[in-house]
């Protein structure tokens, strides 16, 4: 087992990566940069070492900075968290010519599953089923542009083949608007992903987001943790996810996750990773996989007893996995609300020292989060400063456990979500389960119209 991890990340999965070191005995370096010194997990790491000035791009996003830390530290292994490095091939790749280990999938999965284009064809290759759409990249030629799409038939969606967190997809519902669209959608994929490739998809009109868990190890051992519903999206961020889906039968989840587990044992995948699906009608459609931890992790965790940062770590120390697929046992049902430093609202980020900080308790409530009273959250970054995970034997349990939860949490100084959430969490609709991911941006459009 490593003696001594560095964490490449920062906020609350900064510190959950800290606290799974901790556990199993193991020394923790953190990295920060100047804006977040006086952070949490910097003042509990064992080893902390400044990487740079606040901009990402000349801290977080420094491989020579990041690897010169794991150097000057003697760290045996490097966890890139989620965002930033976390699914950079190139990163993994030199992190491993330096001599450490990257805690994660090969570079050779990050970069067969990062490229939208080949995931889908993996997929098609593993008996997955995708989403009908464009064997690869679009053509150049207009008129065999039209042909896909009448093929198809409208609407359709153009998505850049190197995109992902939303970003880089364009909806079309006519002919008209086709060869528009294709092209800004290139041009917008060749200055932000650097791969102007773009392909199309049939545009499901009202299906909901699930999400498979797996984790796997280097001797082709994978199971799947189960499914995650996280149809509540705003502008395709997640606001609020829970475990297990709501109202899709078990048969299905099986079926399907199944499949993925058997898809990561074809492609020699490792570590931890997601399958993500737009379910409609009955029938699951692969969109991506993210190859790393997820934001929404706790939710499968609590689910499951399985705590799947540790088993990151234990895979990429070359174990086992420490349980089989029969093993694992469904545990009642897990919500989990992302709390963001912005108006709940309007959604404009709200940055600034935090006056006030009352975190919530009791049975069943878990809060993942690196603020505290006085910590100031920096404008640089994401808005995210923590999550709160609800656990009951029901539904209804978990939903009236985060009502609770929800009830308590007192953080002053700055703007929260966390009034959004107390109206979502007494919603009809949210209360019923299964909405679709158009639900939130529509409650949102008619709370705005009064």
């Amino acid at each position: 087992m490593f003696k001594k991890i560095l964490i490449a990340n920062r906020g609350e999965i900064a510190l959950r990566v800290q606290r799974a070191c901790r556990e199993m005995g193991i020394q923790a370096v953190v990295v920060y940069s100047e804006a977040d010194r006086e952070a949490k997990y910097v003042k509990l790491a064992d080893e902390a070492v400044c990487i740079g000035p606040a901009p990402s791009a000349q801290s977080y996003l420094s491989m020579p900075a990041i690897i010169s830390a794991a150097e000057v530290t003697d760290a045996e292994a490097i966890h890139p968290g989620y965002g930033f490095l976390s699914e950079n091939a190139d990163f993994a790749e030199r992190v491993e010519k330096s001599g450490f280990v990257f805690i994660g999938p090969t570079p050779e999965s990050i970069r067969l599953m990062g490229d939208k284009v080949s995931a889908k064809q993996a997929m098609q290759r593993a008996g997955v089923p995708t989403v009908p759409g464009s064997d690869g990249a679009l053509p150049d030629d207009p008129a065999e542009i039209k042909r896909i799409a009448r093929a198809m038939g409208y609407p359709v969606i153009i998505k850049a083949a190197g995109g992902g967190g939303g970003r880089g997809m364009r909806v079309v519902h006519t002919e008209a608007a086709l060869l528009h669209a294709v092209q800004t959608t290139k041009s917008e994929a060749a200055s932000a992903f650097n791969n102007p490739e773009v392909y199309m998809e049939k545009f499901l009109q009202n299906p909901r987001h699930i999400e498979i868990q797996v984790l796997a190890d280097q001797y082709r051992n994978a199971v799947y943790l189960f499914e995650r519903d996280c149809s509540m999206q705003r502008r395709h961020q997640k606001v609020i996810e829970e475990a297990p889906a709501p109202g899709i039968p078990r048969r299905l989840i099986d079926r399907i996750g199944d499949r993925c587990a058997a898809a990561c044992k074809k492609m020699g995948y490792r570590g931890a990773g997601t399958f993500e699906f737009l379910y409609e009608n009955g029938e699951f459609y692969f969109i991506e996989m993210n190859t790393r931890v997820q934001v929404e992790h706790p939710v499968t965790e609590m689910i499951t007893g399985i705590d799947i940062v540790r088993t990151q770590i234990l895979v990429a120390a070359g174990e086992k996995l420490p349980f089989t697929q029969r093993q694992l046992q469904l545990r009642g049902h897990a919500i989990e609300c992302r709390l963001n430093a912005e108006d709940p609202y309007k959604f404009t980020p709200s940055p600034g020292r935090i006056t006030a900080w009352h975190a919530p308790g009791g049975p069943g409530v878990r809060v993942d989060s690196h603020i505290y009273s006085g910590y100031c959250v920096p404008p640089n970054y994401d808005s995210m400063i923590g999550k709160i995970i609800a656990h009951g034997d029901t539904r209804e349990q978990a939903l009236a456990r985060m009502r609770g939860a929800l009830a308590e949490v007192v953080i002053e100084g700055i703007k929260t979500n966390v009034p959004l959430h107390r109206e979502l969490m007494v919603d009809a609709n949210f209360e019923a389960g299964g909405t679709n991911i158009h639900y939130l941006e529509s409650w949102l459009a008619q709370r705005e119209r009064g």
